[in-house]
């Protein structure tokens, strides 16, 4: 079968550029589409393309006629969630292929989905679920559909099953296609450095829960890894390229693998650098495995900080509390790795809130604070907790920069406070 797997162009809108003029909080996403790379890994006996709209946003059309695909595979975050129906649209006015969706909010918020351009919604991590698909569809048998994966029923309640994935989901035996996306390498940059970056996954979900956060939706709360000889073999494949960045949501879930991992990467001795997500709790007790890790090329972390004081980390339900953040900050800085913090802003700051966390910025080195807003995310515990407050539904605008609830202050002065604090953090930074 001809399969085409599309990642969607950067489609998120911005409040405050459209309102207020203020530009520099629009969020573009950079980065080669691993999840289709990884599906793509795992259809060896079908002809498969990955049509890469970020890189290449005017190509659908002629990669429709071109191709002539049987099967259409679409990917996307939330924020691409309605760019993804619009595609699922387009393909099915183009020719009769059957359209396929999956992704983070597929699998969080499958009714959306429900809509006659989709016939099918695959859930979770996919690999293996939408190659059993695959193989169901080209025997034309569809009775009886693999779990994760459900029919749509445009006008009526889809029946969602409960979800989870295991070890043998992630179909470790099968490396991903990286080839597929070799015409738009040259996108795949560190943007400040103008670095050559490639993506690997060493591990999928988080043993934590977050409210916040939509990640427990890719294994159905659980945390799974691949094998660390996987993880070696993807590397070994990206060649020429410079600067790893571990995409998992935290890359040292399990300390013990974590170790393993790491002397595994110095053994290999592939002279690369490479980028981690981890918590600030798992830096304070396990100091000597960063040393170890940054000998192995470790050149920074990315920490979910999230908030500068404990009732703010309580409602997150985040379990970890602000001195260890700053204890953590300190431990890097001295064992010289790079850290990316990520911030996130209540629309119920008011000035004094902005003045605390520019002052908290100011005070510790984080080398590139990365400050978001608190967005209630369809599936997510946060969301269920606070919709009731959401006045912005339209998903465009759930980039993680836009308040989609009513903000405190005057919302002209919420965005121009929210700028000031980002360019004065981002005015020293280094990666």
């Amino acid at each position: 079968m001809n399969i085409l797997l599309i990642n969607p162009p950067n489609c998120g809108r911005s409040i405050p550029e459209e309102r207020y003029g203020i530009g520099s909080l629009k969020q573009i996403f950079r980065g080669e589409p691993l999840a289709l790379e990884e599906l793509a890994g795992n259809l060896p006996e079908h002809t498969v393309r990955i049509l890469d709209l970020k890189a290449d946003p005017d190509g659908l059309d002629s990669e429709m006629h071109g191709f002539h695909p049987d099967v259409v595979g679409i990917t996307g975050v939330t924020c691409e969630a309605n760019t993804m129906l619009e595609l699922a649209a387009q393909v099915k006015e183009t020719c009769r292929a059957t359209v396929v969706v999956g992704g983070i909010h597929a699998s969080n918020d499958p009714a959306f989905f429900n809509q006659i351009a989709v016939d099918y919604i695959v859930r979770g991590l996919g690999k293996k679920t939408f190659a059993d698909l695959i193989a169901l569809l080209e025997r034309e048998e569809k009775t009886f559909l693999p779990a994760g994966v459900i029919r749509t029923r445009p006008g009526q309640l889809l029946d969602v099953q409960a979800m989870s994935n295991t070890a043998s989901d992630l179909v470790m035996e099968r490396p991903p296609a990286y080839h597929l996306v070799s015409q738009y390498r040259s996108h795949y940059i560190l943007e400040k450095l103008g670095i050559n970056m490639g993506f690997v996954a060493s591990a999928y979900g988080c043993p934590h829960s977050c409210s916040f956060c939509s990640i427990r939706g890719q294994t159905g709360g659980g945390y799974l890894t691949k094998s660390i000889g996987a993880v070696i073999r993807d590397i070994e494949m990206l060649v020429d390229i410079p600067v790893i960045r571990l995409v998992d949501a935290n890359t040292f879930g399990n300390v013990d693998r974590a170790k393993q991992l790491g002397r595994a990467l110095k053994a290999a001795g592939f002279n690369k650098q490479y980028l981690a997500d981890i918590r600030s709790d798992t830096v304070v007790r396990y100091p000597q495995m960063l040393q170890e890790w940054k000998e192995a090329g470790l050149r920074a972390v990315i920490i979910g900080f999230e908030e500068i004081s404990d009732e703010s980390l309580t409602a997150m339900n985040k379990k970890n509390e602000a001195r260890i953040n700053t204890e953590a900050i300190a431990i890097l800085n001295d064992i010289g790795i790079t850290i990316v913090g990520d911030f996130i802003i209540s629309p119920d700051y008011d000035e004094k809130d902005f003045e605390r966390l520019n002052g908290y910025l100011t005070e510790n080195r984080i080398d590139l604070p990365m400050i978001t807003v608190m967005t209630p995310l369809p599936g997510t515990p946060l969301y269920h907790e606070l919709r009731h407050r959401v006045s912005n539904h339209n998903l465009d605008y759930y980039t993680l920069t836009n308040a989609v609830m009513p903000t405190r202050l005057d919302e002209k002065r919420f965005y121009t406070l929210y700028a000031d604090v980002l360019a004065d953090s981002h005015r020293n930074a280094r990666l």
